[in-house]
Order: C-alpha cells, then structure tokens, then sequence
C-alpha cells in the first residue's frame, strides 16, 4: 500500500505538480504559470447564506496528495463564485494514473465532502470525462448521477474547405448586418453593450444555471482572459446594436483556439447569423494559423450542434458528463 498524505495546496509551489495532474483530464493542457495568474485574480474567500440558509459567496479550498518521496501525485479542489446557484460546490478530484488504485482518490474524495459538510453545501457537480468509466464509476458509487452531457468537437483547419458555407456572411450583409470586431470598436461602451449580449444569450443554453457575473468580472473571466484578444471578438450588428457575437480564446502551448462563446440574440436567430460569425472565427483562425479549434456542447444544444457538426463538419470528440451528488 502506497504511503501518503493529503494537504492543503500550497501556492505558489504546487502549481507546476497540479498543472501537470490537470493535463491528464483537460482537453487542453495549462501551465503552473496559467494557474497563478487566474488564482491571483480571485480575492480571498468569504461565504455567507441567504435568508433560507444556503450557502452563498465564494471560496476554492485546495488539497494535494502527497507520496512517501514528497511528490504530489494527487489533487482536488471545491469552489464556487457569487454567482453559482445557492448551495452549490463545483469540485475536481484527479490522481496521477500510476498512482491510482491506492485509496488516494477516496482519501480526497473525502476530505473534499467534509468541508462540504462543514459550509452546509447542498450539491456538489464534477465534470468526468465520458471516456474515463472508472471515474465514472467511482463517482456513483459516492452518489453521484448523470445530469447532463457535454460533448466536445474538433475542426482540422490543415484539410478544412468552408466552400459556400461562407455565403453566409454575404447574406447576413445583405439584409443589413455588420460584422466588426471588439478592436474595431474598443472601450468599455462597446464591452458593456458585449456584456449585455452575453447576459441575454447566456441564458439560453441548456442546463445554464445561476446568476450571471457583473461586469467586471464577466470581462475577467471571458474577454479579459490571456488567450483572448479583441481581433479575435467577432461581433454581429442590426445599427448600432450588438445582436451576435463569437469569441476566441487561444493556447499558448497547442495555438490552437477555443470556441469560447457563440451567441445571437433570439429575435435575429434562424437567419444563419451564428453561421455567419462562426464562419468568421473559422477566417481569423486560418489567418492566424492555428491547427484546430474545439469547442463544447450540451447534448440538448440541438441548433449549435448541427452548426458545428452537420454544417461546419467538427469532429466529435469524447466530451464530459456532469455528475450531481445530493448531500
């Protein structure tokens, strides 16, 4: 039996070891020093409850295991923002590989529900990938259910042939809309009219739950990110008014972009404006020379997905489950 310890994470040692045991669950990997940046961007913890007791605020207490040799091989994390439903946890438990099968997952697994206990949360959600069964299984043994899938697609930009798909844009033209980017129109009057767009459009997609960010952090958390830049925030528009928007995020280590946000709003939609935009992100990726893009969606995202796969053609790719335990 492997010997260990569980700790709290230590920062900013434990980056590089985390990032690394992250790059075995992640579609994309990340960095010790992408991992400092988003943690420096969160303040300190501060939970409270609302007038029916649940839990509220925002906190991510970290825990690593450690092995006889001092190397950590395993780590989890509890978190939630301000604007995470009312008594909910979103949490991470992930063990080295090599390392698997010797209590590690189940000592943090526990140590994980204890505080979740100790704050009084009323759900926790993880998100397993589809492929990995033994994950899966562990997770519903410990009560967790399959609430919603995500499914994940990729497109090969090297071999990718738009042909008319592209006649989209000219339509949308057309019949009166613009597309600019976000550097086409900077300042934070451009960025709150975005702002709003995503507020309205982000309510739509399935399974969406919770309030929506304010301001300042949304633009953290969305555009302000350091795979995102303005050129790449392609924006549709009736006049003045922002009615379609798709933003890419970029990572530094593959180059390849993410679809980080498709959206039109609902009385522009069925005149192939999200095509339209998504076409667009296609040009700027092709221009920029990216490898491929991925993206991500929920099973009940009927429109997106027949965009993405049955008009663009991404590859599906094995995606998440979102499993849901009840305390």
């Amino acid at each position: 039996m492997t010997k260990f310890i569980i700790r709290r994470m230590r920062q900013p040692d434990d980056f590089s070891a985390v990032a690394q045991l992250l790059n075995w669950i992640w579609s994309e990997p990340t960095t010790a020093e992408r991992l400092k940046a988003e943690e420096d961007q969160i303040p300190p913890g501060k939970l409270d409850y609302n007038e029916k007791g649940e839990l509220m605020g925002w906190d991510r207490p970290q825990w690593v295991a450690e092995d006889e040799f001092g190397q950590v091989v395993g780590y989890a994390i509890a978190w939630r923002a301000p604007w995470t439903d009312p008594g909910t946890l979103i949490q991470t438990n992930v063990v080295h590989p090599e390392s698997r099968g010797n209590g590690i997952g189940r000592a943090l697994h526990d140590t994980l529900h204890q505080w979740a206990a100790e704050v009084k949360a009323s759900r926790l959600i993880s998100f397993l990938r589809e492929t990995d069964d033994r994950s899966v299984a562990f997770a519903e043994r410990r009560g967790y259910v399959k609430e919603r899938h995500m499914f994940e697609s990729v497109l090969d930009l090297a071999s990718f042939d738009g042909g008319n798909l592209y006649d989209a844009i000219n339509e949308a033209e057309q019949a009166g809309i613009r597309f600019v980017t976000l550097a086409d129109e900077p300042g934070e009057a451009s960025e709150r009219k975005l702002y709003e767009l995503y507020k309205v459009t982000h309510s739509d997609i399935p399974g969406y739950a919770g309030d929506f960010p304010w301001f300042e952090e949304w633009k953290k958390w969305s555009i302000g990110q350091a795979g995102a830049r303005p050129e790449w925030i392609h924006i549709a528009k009736d006049g003045d008014r922002y009615i379609g928007v798709v933003t890419l995020q970029q990572n530094e280590q593959t180059q390849a972009m993410y679809h980080e946000y498709t959206g039109v709003l609902p009385e522009y939609r069925g005149r192939r404006i999200a095509l339209a935009l998504k076409m667009l992100g296609v040009q700027t990726a092709r221009v920029c020379g990216v490898p491929y893009l991925r993206t991500h969606n929920d099973s009940m995202n009927a429109p997106m997905l027949r965009i993405n796969r049955d008009l663009i053609g991404f590859r599906a790719e094995p995606g998440n489950y979102k499993m849901v335990c009840e305390l």
